[in-house]
């Protein structure tokens, strides 16, 4: 190795087309992303002087023609329109989303969205390279979504400056976001896999597989990241090798295409979360498994939506919007409904308020703690004895759940008055399927005030039904935000739990609107909202002790 290097030869090493792009390469498959993980976050690229920041830009430009010009550009004393770039570039959505530099950003710009700094220049000055530092360690709120703050910001040290002033740093993890591009493509190779094992669907088969290959065919040949892998991309931009690939083929599909970048027009991060949750709906859709989770969500984003029935693309689907909410249509919910769900609704998510979707597109791994074995007193039930209370209550929940179409059961969710034939009806159901008896009624009307108010716990309220109740009560009136957020609390508990306690309305999440509920509300349209609750709940109505009160 030699003992030093000139300014000259290091001039080449920066202008090398190979290293330019290694460089580019590692930072776009290393940097920290945002949007879901569909664009690196904001970073700055600190360049030696104007020539290697211009030829640094064309690299990128090179690599993503569809970007060029856009996402990464050089600001630099020399650019005329310096500062609007700047400014730009502190706005989190807006392009440039690469600012290439030399000098202008070395003093700590702030803009707290900074997440990867890039160092291809030789920094000598410790004062100057701290304030280079410092433009990532600025605070974000939300930064990755709703309650996800910056934690982090990434240094890639091309050019030994961490060295240089023995300033050794905490090592990325390497872990990085799996971009939503990315879990569409796999969730829809998934499909394909089990459409072909059904061997039904065939026009719903093609058609995933026809949006496959058009990502495939969009990516760019060019492209660093593309390049490697550029013999599968092109076999599978052919209509036969989509005839029916074999396993090995899926598999180097997921992990070598599934991550590379596409050409495609960009899309609303939102758009590309609800095609998530709808293609895992139809994937369980097609095996045959329960999705109640995906289904809570989109129920709950067409009840955002439905709010916003004044907008003139909203009311369009709006038959479509108040039919999702119905559980009669998802009774019989197939692949191609799911699909007209997704194809009519998925351009309408980015218009519902960005914290009520951050509420619905949670995303979180749960963890199952030890295992315990404790005795349960009180069981010896199992040996002819009546059945434990918690026993029957679990077992009545999961029939009743699961014959929701019966009359009974229907009108208990409908939100209607019961009369003792219903209640027997209901009892008699539950003999029939050998759950519960005369003791286990009792004991559940003692508990929840009546058998009706009991089952209407167990199966919730329909939710177009609960939303009905209160249309009268909102339309007569002009709230605010938050007391609409407070009255759609209430549609959301009976939706689940059938009924609402008057003390519900001093606990969260109720009390994190207001400390109480008159701190929010008039005295007279407290008590309308509560007359509203009690019709609602109407043949099991505790709320005078409310009024009371």
């Amino acid at each position: 190795m030699p003992e030093e290097v000139s300014s000259g030869e290091l001039n080449k090493f920066l202008f090398h087309e190979d290293t330019v792009d290694k460089v580019l390469e590692y930072l776009m498959t290393n940097g920290i992303r945002v949007a879901g993980g569909e664009r690196l976050g904001k970073t700055i690229v600190f360049a030696k002087n104007q020539r290697h920041a211009d030829y640094i830009c064309e690299r990128f430009d090179a690599n993503y023609p569809n970007h060029a010009g856009k996402f990464a550009q050089v600001i630099t004393h020399n650019i005329n329109d310096a500062k609007d770039l700047i400014e730009k570039f502190k706005m989190p959505e807006k392009a440039p989303h690469i600012a290439i530099s030399v000098d202008m950003l070395d003093t700590g710009i702030d803009v707290p969205e900074a997440v990867n700094l890039v160092f291809v220049k030789m920094v000598r000055s410790k004062t100057k390279f701290w304030q280079m530092i410092g433009s990532g360690t600025r605070l974000s709120h939300d930064l990755f979504s709703i309650g996800h703050d910056k934690t982090e910001f990434r240094v890639f040290n091309f050019c030994q400056n961490l060295e240089y002033f023995s300033q050794p740093m905490v090592p990325s993890t390497g872990v990085g976001v799996t971009s939503l591009s990315e879990r569409i493509f796999t969730t829809r190779l998934d499909l394909l896999e089990r459409l072909d094992a059904l061997d039904t669907l065939a026009d719903e088969r093609e058609e995933v597989a026809g949006i496959l290959r058009a990502r495939l065919a969009s990516m760019n040949d060019d492209n660093f990241l593309v390049r490697p892998h550029l013999e599968l991309v092109e076999r599978f931009r052919g209509l036969v090798a989509w005839g029916q690939p074999d396993h090995a083929e899926l598999a180097s599909l997921r992990s070598d295409i599934a991550r590379l970048p596409d050409q495609l027009d960009p899309e609303h991060e939102d758009a590309k979360r609800f095609d998530v949750l709808v293609l895992n709906a139809q994937l369980a859709t097609v095996n045959g498994e329960p999705f109640e989770r995906e289904r809570t969500r989109i129920v709950r984003l067409a009840s955002a939506l439905e709010d916003l029935s004044n907008v003139p693309i909203v009311a369009a689907q709006l038959e479509l919007i108040q039919a999702v909410q119905a559980d009669e249509w998802w009774v019989d919910a197939s692949y191609q409904m799911l699909e007209a769900v997704r194809r009519k609704l998925r351009l309408l998510i980015p218009l519902i308020e960005r914290v009520r979707r951050g509420q619905v597109f949670s995303d979180f791994e749960d963890a199952i703690g030890e295992g315990e074995h404790i005795v349960l007193p009180g069981t010896g039930g199992f040996g002819g004895g009546r059945v434990e209370f918690a026993q029957f209550r679990r077992k009545a929940e999961s029939f009743l759940r699961e014959h929701l179409a019966e009359a009974a059961v229907a009108k208990v969710r409908s939100g209607e008055p019961l009369i003792a034939a219903d209640v027997e009806e209901l009892q008699r159901i539950l003999v029939a399927a050998g759950i519960g008896d005369d003791e286990s009624f009792a004991e559940a009307s003692e508990r929840a005030g009546n058998f009706g108010r009991f089952v209407r716990g167990l199966v919730g309220l329909d939710r177009a039904a609960a939303k009905l109740a209160f249309n009268a009560f909102l339309d007569d009136r002009r709230f605010s935000r938050k007391q609409i957020e407070f009255v759609e609390i209430v549609i959301n508990e009976l939706a689940d739990q059938g009924v609402v306690e008057a003390g519900r309305f001093y606990e969260s999440p109720y009390s994190g609107l207001a400390l109480t509920p008159e701190d929010l509300f008039g005295r007279a349209d407290l008590f309308a909202q509560l007359e509203t609750l009690s019709a609602v709940m109407s043949d099991n109505d505790d709320s005078g002790d409310w009024h009371r009160s």
